[in-house]
């Protein structure tokens, strides 16, 4: 199983650039809170637009797709899904406006976790969400011959359930300790890397730049 001791692995990034940069970082959130202040109403019109932009962005990926004044208005809860593509929409939208709105109260534990997976599908009937991958999945790229590879295997799937304990364990514990920007950029790559959900076998493929 992989190695999630964050307390450790993060003095290892603790690079002068780094240092540097994170003190930069800290300096300007704190004066951030003034122009916050100053400037809700055009912030808060920023928000909206990153959310559109966002849910647009993070479906297409997935090869998930709607008309634009359909997004727009699916991601505003301004009208209801019509078909999968935008059932799999609305749920992201609601999933994100719980982040959103919530992310100082949500516990980083294997059961929430599960329970957003499931919101994200709760517009789809037959879907199993809430639920950890059934089968080992494999991240393949494609060159431009149409040659396939495994570029990646994440954990498999009797290992992950145990995978995720572990991971959140780890980031419960180092919460206090780690710089809070590394300690989620760590956790985030480690999540990806255990790839826990079933979502098909995913391709990735070079594009021949063009001239």
């Amino acid at each position: 199983m992989r190695d999630y001791n964050y307390k450790e692995k993060w003095k290892k990034l603790l690079t002068p650039e780094i240092v540097k940069k994170l003190t930069l970082i800290h300096e300007y959130k704190g004066e951030q809170r003034l122009f916050i202040e100053a400037h809700k109403d055009e912030l808060n019109e920023l928000v909206e637009i990153a959310k559109v932009q966002s849910t647009e962005a993070s479906n297409r990926i997935e090869g998930i797709s709607t008309a634009n004044d359909r997004l727009k208005n699916l991601v505003q809860a301004k009208t209801t899904p019509r078909n999968r593509d935008e059932s799999e929409i609305a749920g992201y939208r609601d999933v994100l406006n719980t982040i959103h709105e919530s992310y100082d109260y949500i516990p980083i534990n294997a059961n929430y976790l599960l329970q957003l997976h499931r919101d994200l599908y709760k517009f789809l009937g037959n879907v199993d969400g809430g639920t950890f991958k059934t089968a080992d999945n494999i991240i393949r790229e494609m060159d431009m011959e149409g040659n396939e590879y495994i570029r990646f295997r994440p954990v498999a799937a009797w290992e992950t359930p145990a995978s995720i304990d572990k991971l959140c364990k780890s980031f419960r514990e180092a919460k206090a300790e780690v710089d809070p920007l590394l300690l989620d950029i760590m956790f985030v790559l480690d999540f990806l890397c255990i790839h826990p959900f079933n979502d098909g076998k995913v391709t990735l493929r070079y594009q021949q730049n063009v001239a």
